[in-house]
Order: structure tokens, then sequence, then C-alpha cells
């Protein structure tokens, strides 16, 4: 599995609220929050992420309080994945969980710049920045965690290890 797109670039410490700010955390509805994703940080981002683009941040994405919807609105709104130094455990079990697809990489994080051009391999946990042509290996997920995330998110895994026994 592989995902190719543009590169969002961010701070250390992007907290949840950051990411979906808790004022507009009064519905469920994914896409209703996800227009608001980002918009304290870079009030433009849902106006020019596409699908497959990618969040590349700092250290501790995701800190903050622990509710599922920011790695929620992140993957509504079409990012392909998201390349930190590291990330907050409670975001990382919930990305999982959602089925975003997430990578530890300081060196990644550190020198990939906004607006490159970056694909991800999942398989491998190669990185390139096709604007640079530099290559950085993460760590890739086991196949089970990749079997979570291709199928979106556990429950789907769940459903899908449901259905094929029967």
């Amino acid at each position: 599995m592989q995902t190719e797109g543009k590169v969002f670039k961010y701070r250390d410490n992007v907290d949840t609220d950051v990411i979906i700010p808790a004022r507009y955390l009064n519905t469920s509805n994914a896409e209703e929050l996800a227009a608001h994703c980002m918009e304290d940080i870079d009030t433009d981002f849902v106006n020019k992420v596409k699908p497959g683009d990618i969040i590349v941040a700092g250290a501790n994405f995701g800190c903050g309080s622990s509710r599922e919807h920011a790695p929620l609105v992140i993957i509504t709104c079409g990012i392909g994945c998201v390349i930190a130094k590291s990330f907050a455990r409670i975001f990382y079990r919930n990305a999982i969980n959602i089925g975003l697809p997430i990578l530890e990489c300081p060196d990644a994080a550190e020198e990939i710049s906004a607006d490159d051009i970056v694909n991800v391999n999942f398989d491998t946990g190669e990185i390139t920045d096709n604007t640079t042509g530099k290559k950085y290996q993460a760590q890739p997920f086991p196949p089970f965690i990749q079997r979570i995330i291709r199928s979106g998110g556990l429950l789907a895994s769940l459903k899908e290890g449901e259905n094929s026994n029967g």
C-alpha cells in the first residue's frame, strides 16, 4: 500500500484541539467536523488538501485529549499519511483504530519541507521525498496492523474477519 501527495508541515506539540477545535464537537458527523480540520493553525488547510496529501509534523503530534475525532477528521479530509518525529500515545492508538496511516520518522519529519511531494510505501516503511530525491526509512507496521489500516480501521477489520469465516 502506498500514498503520494503534497506535504503540509506543522510544528511540535500539535494537539487535538488544534487538529479539531473543541468548539465544533457538537456534532458527530465526520464531514462537518472535517470542514474545521487544522483551522486554528492553518486557516486554508481544508481548501488546499487533496486526497493522498501528507501531514509532516514534529514531536508529540496529537497530544491533548483522547477523543478519536482528531484522526477521524484528518482521514476524512483525505490525508493519506501523517509522518511525525513522534506521536502522543493515545493519538497513535486512535489513528490505527480508525485506519489513519501514520509513521514515526524523526529524520523525515525534520528534513521534509512544506509543499514537497512525498511518496510513502507502508509495506516497507520507505518514505521518498520526490522533490529532493532523499529517502528515509521508518519502521513499518507489522502485518496485522497494516491489515487494520487497509481495512479502514479496527471495527472494519473485525467485520472483514467475521465475513471471511462464514
